[in-house]
């Protein structure tokens, strides 16, 4: 039962599967009849032969051909061979099914020709009103709709979950690459800081240790990462949720290792959640990377504090600037995009005085 659940959710093979019985009820109907034809019973078999013929035509071609054999099996019908209804209304079932047209019209049109036909035949002959036709073609071509749109809907729905899983696999080809940049790169960039500081140190075994931990670190996360790329399914996360009290601890550590103050100021309630805490520790991340990387900065100030239903992180220094044409690189690309997930916004501007300010704003929830 399973297996024909299955062969059943296939259109194509529902419609081999119709087209057979059609086949059949065809045969079965145009052999049969004898008398009460409206023309010599033998010519109705002319449709088995012109029918298997029309498979062999292009599907707009067969179409016509289908067309044409439903509308004559109509007409010739008559109330003593009300059987024929049946081959007509499988006829316009193949016709309609078969139309490439958006909108197929001409299998059902030649039929309901054919039933007008047979009825003006029927009270020209003073045989009463023979309307069975008119049903038999109707419900031929309501069940060749019905198989249409239920094979499109299933194809769009393919298509649908094709492009959902595409989006899904982007998403997280774009998470492994914000968190590639994000968390190696800072790691990296510490371990410059800490190698030109070691060079001026009276103690360089303490920057070499130094180094060696950072360096550890981004070679634990990098083969998490790693592993993800190897199991999308596999976490993301390469370490510990982060805390916002690291951002001192922790993120501030490489501008003073190279001499810059780093002032951090924290609002003890700031009412994120961890995916929150996340984004804003990422943010802080990147800003401090950038002041030690580009700033030439001796002051940077990193201040976070709720206001009414948002959270603003900002991060500033008293550095050369933001460049005169910024360029979207990694680091901002993957700010923007951490804070549209979150529903905030965010900006890069000059500092009065002399500067960059990065500011990122965050939605939290009412206390």
């Amino acid at each position: 039962m399973t297996g024909i659940r299955e062969r059943l959710r296939d259109p194509e093979r529902v419609r081999r599967l119709a087209y057979g019985a059609v086949g059949l009820i065809i045969a079965a109907v145009v052999t049969t009849v004898e008398d009460g034809v409206s023309v010599p019973a033998g010519w109705a078999w002319l449709v088995l032969p012109v029918g298997l013929g029309a498979t062999a035509l292009r599907p707009r071609y067969r179409t016509l051909v289908f067309a044409v054999c439903a509308g004559f099996v109509a007409v010739v019908s008559t109330g003593e061979s009300v059987q024929l209804g049946l081959a007509a209304a499988a006829l316009v079932f193949v016709s309609v099914c078969e139309d490439p047209a958006r909108h197929p019209w001409l299998g059902w049109a030649a039929g309901l020709v054919g039933a007008v036909g047979a009825l003006a035949t029927a009270l020209l002959h003073e045989r009463g009103l023979y309307e069975q036709p008119f049903f038999f073609v109707t419900a031929g071509y309501l069940l060749a709709i019905l198989l249409r749109s239920w094979s499109r809907g299933y194809a769009l729905t393919r298509e649908t979950d094709d492009l959902r899983g595409q989006a899904a696999w982007l998403e997280q080809r774009t998470n492994l690459a914000r968190e590639l940049h994000d968390v190696v790169g800072h790691h990296v960039t510490a371990m410059v800081v800490q190698a030109e500081a070691g060079q001026l140190s009276a103690d360089p075994g303490a920057a070499l240790r130094a180094i060696a931990g950072s360096g550890r670190t981004a070679l634990s996360e990098l083969d998490t990462l790693v592993v993800h790329l190897r199991d999308p399914n596999a976490s993301i996360a390469v370490s510990a949720p982060p805390r916002l009290s690291d951002i001192d601890e922790l993120l501030a550590q490489p501008l003073r290792q190279q001499g810059v103050t780093v002032r951090v100021q924290l609002d003890p309630e700031p009412g994120l959640d961890e995916i929150g805490v996340l984004t804003f520790y990422r943010i802080a991340q990147e800003a401090l990377t950038n002041v030690a990387r580009h700033a030439k900065a001796t002051a940077a100030w990193v201040e976070l504090v709720r206001i009414g239903d948002h959270a603003r992180l900002r991060v500033s220094d008293d550095g050369i600037g933001p460049p005169r044409t910024p360029t979207s690189g990694s680091g901002l690309l993957g700010i923007g995009e951490r804070v549209s997930a979150r529903g905030g916004s965010w900006e890069l501007s000059q500092r009065p005085g002399g500067g960059t300010v990065v500011q990122a704003n965050l939605p939290v929830a009412n206390p």
